[in-house]
């Protein structure tokens, strides 16, 4: 759903690159809340794990793909606040360096991926893991459903505002329709990478999935025949549970999908691009204004071998992404004022 140069108007791009920058002021005063010892080191992975995965297109109906938006992903495994950060920076990579999305679109890109699927998203879980039963279980279906209706609610969003700012004349019900129709395919998708990812993190390190914590009902004991709460363990210092493990291997994985597996991803438009071509949405689509960048569409330039160029660019996509994506989070972690220091209660072993 990256929207290039040329679909949106340029007043309409402006007041959504003024929506964009305030989520992003409120997202870097939030994310001092939720990022500590924990997530601040692997915010910046999640980030770069986005950015490879947003490289598998997975097709979704005859002659048109998919790939993740991540904003669910972002939001369940770092929190809502740095998930938008993660997918903001993520864009911002792509659009600067590989010419996907406008850059006078990068307002709208922001608005449509990385605020609307991350706030959606994570209300649709929060409410969802207060009804379902304190389990390992809820956690990943909450994930599951939650995915499934943040890209459509992208979809609506990007038809919405393309009803105030398109540059084309088309009936924004047959848009709308459009858009929606085959966004629902792709959320399916997105649903599943995203259930898969929170499930395998929180198989091996729940403490790190910070939209798990604060959800483990306490242990009870049965005493004279009453059951009564279970004295309070002392918890493991955070500092003692190393993540290196975890971030080595997601960096790994990310690195894979991004230098190997991207190379078999479906060579199809995806949704955004199958709508605009149909109903004429791109009739005065602009060339990109980092068109000539050495990494453009995903290759390195002067190479001429597909798989080689392909997964090179995939691989120093995913270098620069967790490079920057790091320092910022640290750097947000940094300025944590002590008032702030507090977070969510740590998830508990029987999660």
């Amino acid at each position: 759903m990256h929207v290039p140069d040329g679909f949106i108007n340029a007043p309409v791009s402006v007041a959504a690159g003024a929506v964009a920058a305030t989520a992003v002021a409120v997202s870097l005063r939030g994310a001092r809340r939720e990022l500590d010892e924990r997530t601040a080191p692997l915010a910046g992975l999640v980030a770069a794990f986005i950015f490879a995965v947003q490289m598998l297109n997975f097709p979704v109906a005859a002659g048109t793909s998919g790939h993740l938006l991540g904003g669910a992903l972002a939001a369940i495994l770092v929190g809502p606040f740095t998930g938008v950060l993660c997918v903001s920076v993520v864009l911002l990579m792509q659009g600067i360096l590989f010419a996907d999305g406008g850059l006078t679109a990068l307002g709208v890109n922001i608005t449509n991926m990385a605020v609307v699927t991350t706030v959606v998203a994570y209300a649709v879980f929060r409410g969802l893991v207060k009804l379902l039963p304190r389990k390992r279980r809820s956690i990943t279906v909450s994930a599951f459903v939650a995915a499934v209706i943040s890209v459509p609610a992208a979809a609506v969003a990007f038809t919405l505002i393309y009803a105030v700012g398109g540059t084309t004349d088309v009936p924004i019900g047959q848009v709308f329709t459009a858009m929606v129709g085959v966004h629902v395919l792709i959320g399916i998708g997105e649903a599943a990478i995203t259930a898969l990812t929170v499930g395998a993190v929180i198989a091996v390190r729940p403490d790190l999935v910070y939209g798990a914590r604060g959800l483990t009902a306490p242990l009870k004991l049965r005493v004279n025949g009453e059951l009564v709460d279970t004295p309070a363990a002392e918890p493991v210092p955070v500092a003692a549970r190393s993540h290196r493990k975890v971030w080595l291997a997601g960096l790994a994985t990310s690195l894979v999908l991004a230098g190997f597996v991207s190379f078999y991803a479906s060579a199809n438009p995806d949704g955004l691009e199958k709508v605009a071509s149909d109903k004429g949405i791109d009739a005065k689509v602009e060339d990109h204004a980092a068109a000539d960048s050495p990494l453009a569409d995903y290759g390195v330039e002067g190479l001429t071998n597909n798989r080689i160029s392909g997964g090179l660019a995939g691989v120093i996509g995913v270098g620069v992404t967790v490079v920057a994506g790091t320092g910022v989070f640290w750097a947000v972690r940094r300025r944590r004022t002590p008032e702030n220091q507090s977070g969510p209660s740590q998830v508990g072993e029987s999660v």
